[in-house]
């Protein structure tokens, strides 16, 4: 994708996100972050800036805008587990078995990974990019406690969204510079993730040779 056809998408969902707070207040903010959680392309970097740019307008409080995005993240994150209940270990072990390279004991050890280091996996998992999403799945699939899941989601998105918030209150006009680094972070994880999905084919090729 160009750049300049980036600025437009990023544009669109900032004025979106603007007419949405505009609307209904702080709700609003809180339903566009809930809103992120399941759809991704909807950057989190871009609408907390913007409720703190409102909150320093006087559209609403500071505090309102910290309390309805936490909700939302919290709403968001809590849809995203019920579909990673839904979907099961059992089913996603039969999943596992028809895509190449994968097996069913991937699922169980992910599984068994999770029941050790689900909630600190949750807590940093929100303050991640691309994780902040899909780090619910995996709770919902291994049961995580509700209130364990709840809690950490509660405590690693109210930091991620107070520290975008307070940039894009003290920013003012400025607030797309916050963006801007945060996309750096967003590369980084990516090139991580890309690194990780690399050497796991590698390695994994390698193994079923010497099986041969």
């Amino acid at each position: 994708m160009r750049a300049t056809e980036s600025e437009s998408i990023l544009t669109q969902i900032a004025d979106w996100a603007v007419s949405l707070m505009d609307l209904i207040g702080a709700p609003g903010a809180g339903l566009a972050v809930a809103l992120e959680n399941l759809f991704p392309p909807i950057p989190s970097e871009v609408i907390l800036p913007l409720a703190g740019l409102a909150a320093s307008r006087g559209s609403f409080t500071l505090a309102e805008a910290l309390l309805w995005t936490t909700v939302g993240s919290v709403v968001g994150a809590y849809l995203l587990y019920a579909l990673g209940a839904l979907l099961g270990a059992g089913r996603l072990r039969r999943i596992a078995e028809r895509v190449p390279l994968l097996h069913a004991a991937d699922v169980d050890r992910t599984v068994a990974w999770f029941h050790r280091h689900g909630r600190l996996a949750v807590f940093f998992g929100r303050m991640l990019p691309v994780f902040r999403s899909l780090i619910s799945i995996p709770a919902g699939v291994s049961r995580m406690p509700l209130w364990q899941f709840g809690l950490m989601t509660m405590a690693g998105s109210f930091l991620w969204n107070t520290i975008f918030i307070l940039a894009g209150y003290f920013l003012g006009e400025n607030w797309h510079v916050v963006e801007r680094y945060a996309s750096i972070l967003q590369y980084v994880v990516l090139v991580a993730l890309a690194l990780g999905i690399l050497w796991f084919i590698l390695r994994r090729v390698q193994t079923s040779r010497r099986q041969e």
